[in-house]
């Protein structure tokens, strides 16, 4: 009975759930007063622990953020490096003293190239690492902020019932928006492509000026600048990404030595590939794939040669003249579109021929057209 006194005691001062200093202090006064006033003034207490715990493990979590980012970068700045001297030993290992030097200043463009690559995957990465710690401060201090509140009693089912439907209002209302951020994330996340990187977005081909969270900026050959939301990206070709590929399809006469063609353009293109130009450098030799097809008045041949990034355009454009050239000189001809038209005469039917198709010109007359 006195025991059952003593709890019914303590429910009248400190509530349903007596909280445990509450219920100390009841215990060492025996007034309901005492214990009330004590319970109240270690409330303010208990939110500063709650706040102190928050902080705490937010700097811990920010911490262990910081250094997996330091880890990313120092990994990709190594990976740098082992590249840098890959590419100045294969420049070492070559004996003919110009190609040598045609050779290393094909290296420094390279490193610069990675160093390049390096800087922008540095922001990149703090610029996710910058997006992580900012979701993790939200969530650890929003967990605390709800702990704070319940220790004044204050019911927080109709607060998270309240704050879920307006979540959901807004995530209906903004889901367009979430799916550009969320896009934007595992873009960074997965390096699909960065500011100076030539790429085809579907309806866009151009260069990336700017690569945000939400929107990327991609400027096209005629200078028009597209803003392409994140989220409605469904493919993204990256053209200029570690190295790049020059595919050339030239046509011959029908007539033509093949053999003969395509020792003519592998020359042509091997000397391209020597003198390592600076804007359409070939890194490795190029190949003669073949025959690619018969035209309607021509053959073609496809050649096929390595390239560094955004440089296989500029290298297409020079060894075309140089084919060009080299076929002028190997008397090799590039055909031309030809036409065989048959003229019925007009004085065998007695009709007369119609005034605009004696204005038309025949490149070729089929064998048997003289005589009718």
């Amino acid at each position: 009975m006195f025991t059952l006194l003593i709890a019914q005691t303590v429910t009248d001062a400190c509530g349903a759930n007596p909280g445990a200093v509450c219920s100390l202090m009841f215990d060492l006064t025996g007034s309901p007063t005492a214990a009330r006033v004590f319970d109240f003034a270690a409330r303010p207490l208990k939110v500063l622990l709650i706040l102190l715990a928050a902080w705490l493990i937010n700097q811990l979590v920010r911490r262990w953020l910081n250094r997996m980012v330091e880890g990313w970068l120092a990994g990709r700045a190594e990976a740098a490096a082992k590249a840098e001297e890959a590419d100045e030993s294969g420049a070492e290992s070559s004996e003919d003293a110009d190609r040598l030097e045609k050779l290393r200043e094909a290296a420094m463009r390279r490193a610069r190239l990675i160093v390049e690559q390096q800087e922008r995957g540095t922001q990149r990465t703090r610029t996710l690492g910058a997006v992580l710690r900012s979701v993790a401060s939200i969530v650890i201090y929003g967990i605390a902020a709800m702990m704070a509140l319940a220790e004044f009693n204050i019911n927080l089912g109709p607060l998270i019932a309240s704050a879920g439907i307006v979540g959901v209002a807004i995530g209906f209302g903004a889901q367009s928006l979430v799916k550009d951020f969320l896009s934007g994330i595992f873009m960074l996340l997965e390096d699909q492509y960065g500011v100076g990187d030539v790429v085809d977005a579907g309806d866009t081909v151009g260069v990336v000026e700017e690569v945000k969270l939400r929107t990327t900026q991609i400027r096209d050959v005629n200078g028009t600048l597209w803003y392409i939301p994140n989220g409605s990206i469904r493919r993204m070709a990256n053209m200029s990404q570690g190295w790049g590929r020059m595919v050339l399809d030239i046509e011959v006469a029908y007539d033509t030595d093949i053999a003969a063609a395509m020792d003519v353009i592998k020359e042509a293109a091997d000397g391209l590939w020597r003198d390592q130009l600076p804007n359409a450098t070939i890194t490795e030799e190029p190949s003669i794939a073949g025959v690619q097809g018969f035209g309607e008045s021509a053959v073609v041949i496809r050649l096929m040669a390595k390239t560094e990034p955004v440089e296989q355009w500029a290298a297409a454009r020079e060894l075309r003249r140089r084919i060009k050239e080299a076929f002028d000189e190997a008397g090799i001809e590039i055909p031309f579109p030809q036409r065989t038209v048959w003229v019925r005469g007009a004085l065998d039917t007695g009709e007369k021929t119609p005034p605009h198709s004696a204005d038309k010109p025949s490149t070729a007359a089929a064998p048997g057209a003289e005589g009718s």
